[in-house]
C-alpha cells in the first residue's frame, strides 16, 4: 500500500511530539523525516521515553532537498519558520503549518500582530486557513493549510454558527479562557523560573493577544455587521487542556434551546464536535487526549444572557490533531483516521 511520505519539522516541542505519536497510529503515514535545530543528531526518545521503542529517524536539519522525497510537511516551529519553506515548495508537496505564518489573510496584519514582515507574502493567496468541521472540503484546492490557533480553535467552533444564523447580539461578547502552560512552549519552564509555575494562575496578552488577530479575520467572515469582543487567556498550573468560557446575549426571541438546538443541528454529522446537555459544566479532563470539542449552552440569573463553555485539549484538537484532520480530509483519508 502507497503510504504518505511525511517531513516533520520543530519534532521536538510538544506539539510535534504529540503530532509524532498521532502520525504513528495512522497506517497511511511513513515519517520520513524529523528535523529540528539544537537537537540534530539525537533520537526522538530522548524527549519522550514513550517512543523509545518506536522506528523513527535520527532527527536531521531541515534541507529543501528533502522536499523531493515527501509529500507532507508538518510545520511544529516558531512563527516565521513555515514562510521560508513555502518557498521551496514543490507542485507535488503540501504544508500544514502549526504556527500563525499563513493564518492571517495580509502581511500588514502579521506585520501588527506578529512584529516581523512577511517572508513568503505571494504564498498567502496560496493558503487557506482551515477549521476541519468549518472548511471542510474546501482546502482539497490548496497545499499551504493553515492550522488555527489553540485558543480561537475553542472560541471559533461555538461561535461561528451563531454569527451565521445572527442568533447573538454581536457587540460586547467576552471571552476568558484558560490554558494548560504546554501551550507556552517548553521554553515556558525557563521563563518562569523564578515563578511558581505549576501552583499559580497568571494572566497574560491583556487586550492584545496575537490570537484576537484571527478571531476577528474568521467571525468577520461569517457577518457583515459591526461586532467587538473581549478576549483574554489565562496560564493555568495545569499540563494541558483550554477551557473558554464566552459571555453572550441573544436577541428577546432566541432562548437558551433555540442556540443549543442550531449547534446540534450544526455539527450533527461532526465527529469530534460534541454538543453537551444544557447546563452541563465542563472540565478540561471532558476532552483530555482526544481530538473533541466539547460545547455546552448555561443559563445565567438574566434572562438572555447565556455562557458556552467549550473545552479541547490544545496539543490535540488544538494543535496536532486539528493538523492530522486537515491532512486526513486533504488526502482522502477517513476523516477519523489516527485520531481516534
Amino acid at each position: 500500500m502507497h503510504k504518505l511520505k511525511v517531513l516533520v519539522a520543530g519534532s521536538t516541542g510538544y506539539i510535534g511530539i504529540q503530532l509524532i505519536k498521532i502520525l504513528l497510529k495512522h497506517n497511511s503515514v511513513l515519517i520520513k523525516y524529523l528535523c529540528g535545530n539544537s537537537s540534530v543528531g539525537k533520537k526522538i526518545s530522548f524527549f519522550d521515553k514513550t517512543l523509545l521503542n518506536k522506528k523513527l529517524p535520527q532527527i536531521v536539519k531541515f534541507n529543501k532537498s528533502y522536499l523531493k522525497n515527501v509529500d507532507l510537511i508538518f510545520c511544529a516551529l516558531p512563527n516565521g519558520e513555515a514562510q521560508d519553506i513555502s518557498k521551496f515548495l514543490l507542485k507535488k508537496n503540501t504544508l500544514i503549518d502549526l504556527a500563525a505564518d499563513f493564518r492571517l489573510n495580509g502581511d500588514k496584519e502579521y506585520l501588527k500582530w506578529y512584529k516581523q514582515k512577511h517572508r513568503a507574502i505571494s504564498n498567502i493567496k496560496n493558503s487557506i486557513y482551515s477549521i476541519p468541521e468549518i472548511v471542510g472540503k474546501k482546502i482539497k484546492n490548496f497545499n499551504i493549510i493553515a492550522c488555527p490557533g489553540c485558543y480561537p480553535t475553542s472560541i471559533l467552533i461555538p461561535l461561528i454558527p451563531l454569527f451565521k444564523k445572527n442568533l447573538i447580539n454581536l457587540d460586547n461578547i467576552i471571552i476568558d479562557s484558560k490554558s494548560g502552560y504546554s501551550g507556552a512552549g517548553r521554553s515556558i519552564h525557563k521563563k518562569n523560573a523564578k515563578k511558581n509555575l505549576y501552583e499559580s494562575l497568571s494572566v497574560y496578552g491583556v487586550g492584545f493577544h496575537r490570537h484576537n488577530s484571527e478571531i476577528e479575520q474568521e467571525l468577520s467572515k461569517s457577518t457583515s455587521k459591526k461586532f467587538n469582543f473581549i478576549f483574554t487567556p489565562h496560564l493555568t498550573s495545569m499540563f494541558k487542556g483550554i477551557l473558554s468560557t464566552i459571555y453572550i446575549s441573544t436577541k428577546k426571541n432566541i432562548s437558551q434551546n433555540r442556540i443549543h438546538n442550531e449547534l446540534k443541528k450544526i455539527y450533527s454529522q461532526k465527529k469530534f464536535i460534541k454538543i453537551e446537555k444544557l447546563n452541563k459544566f465542563l472540565s478540561t479532563n471532558d476532552a483530555i487526549n482526544t481530538n473533541n470539542c466539547h460545547i455546552s449552552i448555561c443559563k445565567t440569573k438574566y434572562k438572555n444572557k447565556y455562557i458556552i463553555l467549550s473545552a479541547i485539549d490544545n496539543l490535540i484538537k488544538g494543535g496536532a490533531g486539528q493538523a492530522v484532520q486537515n491532512m486526513n480530509i486533504k488526502f482522502n483519508f477517513p476523516e477519523t483516521k489516527g485520531l481516534l
